[in-house]
């Protein structure tokens, strides 16, 4: 085993997974797999302004093909969930990175995000037709997830996610949120693209386990795991910059 995997499978994990078994104990919103849209005062924020964000999106869409695979930005997380180039990411915020040349192509899905408390990881996530999620759980407990639906394809009973043992679709304008250490998979069973915009927060929490997550997260973010997902990150801001640049002038 190498320091770095060590580090990152034989010590860091063990010490996450020892703190995630008091989370629901101190946790403020409970303990399953979905969470109601109402427990979150910032919901309606987001929804109100699904529209605004799609249409930043939709510029965005015009180079999907030329977009970085989920595996090209964190291969550690993708080696279980994606393979393939059916998973296409434009990241924005990762664990507290930000990614300042993608924000600055959004920036009122930007100016919105950041007003979200906790926001640690949003990006828009990319499904394209035919592609499955296999079965996986999150890296952790101490974070719950929000997707926003933006471009959900018809029959949406085929663009789907299981959590847990509970399945639901997908709706453009409305947040799905959820605890993603339950087993979860999805599915874009459709001839389109799904689009949603992915966002991780951290749990609400009682003292003083809302104190040791946040250290926690802390430590994550300055981790190989994380750094080097940062990395990637950096060396597709030049590529996409060289790309959207490209496309300005031939459209002059």
């Amino acid at each position: 085993m190498t320091w770095r995997n060590l580090v990152i499978y034989g010590i860091g994990v063990k010490i996450l997974w020892q703190l995630e078994k008091l989370i629901p104990r101190y946790s403020l919103i409970g303990d399953t797999p979905f969470f109601k849209r109402e427990q979150f005062d910032w919901v309606p924020l987001l929804e109100a302004n699904w529209k605004i964000i799609r249409q930043e999106l939709d510029e965005i869409l015009k180079y999907s093909e030329q977009l970085p695979n989920f595996q090209d930005i964190s291969p550690d997380q993708a080696y279980r969930t994606s393979q393939d180039n059916l998973w296409k990411t434009y990241f924005l915020y990762g664990y507290g990175f930000k990614a300042e040349k993608n924000c600055a192509r959004c920036p009122e899905t930007t100016r919105i995000l950041e007003q979200i408390p906790g926001m640690k990881t949003a990006f828009f996530s990319i499904l394209l037709p035919g592609k499955h999620i296999p079965e996986h759980r999150g890296p952790y407990k101490g974070l719950i997830r929000c997707l926003l639906g933006l471009k959900i394809p018809e029959p949406k009973e085929k663009c789907r996610i299981r959590v847990g043992d509970e399945i639901r679709h997908w709706e453009e304008g409305e947040c799905m949120l959820f605890d993603d250490s339950f087993q979860h998979e999805a599915w874009n069973e459709t001839d389109d693209v799904r689009v949603v915009l992915f966002i991780d927060i951290v749990r609400p929490m009682r003292f003083p386990l809302s104190f040791f997550n946040d250290l926690f997260l802390k430590l994550i973010a300055i981790s190989p795991y994380i750094q080097d997902a940062t990395k990637n990150q950096k060396k597709w801001d030049s590529r996409l910059e060289e790309l959207f640049a490209a496309n300005v002038v031939k459209d002059l």
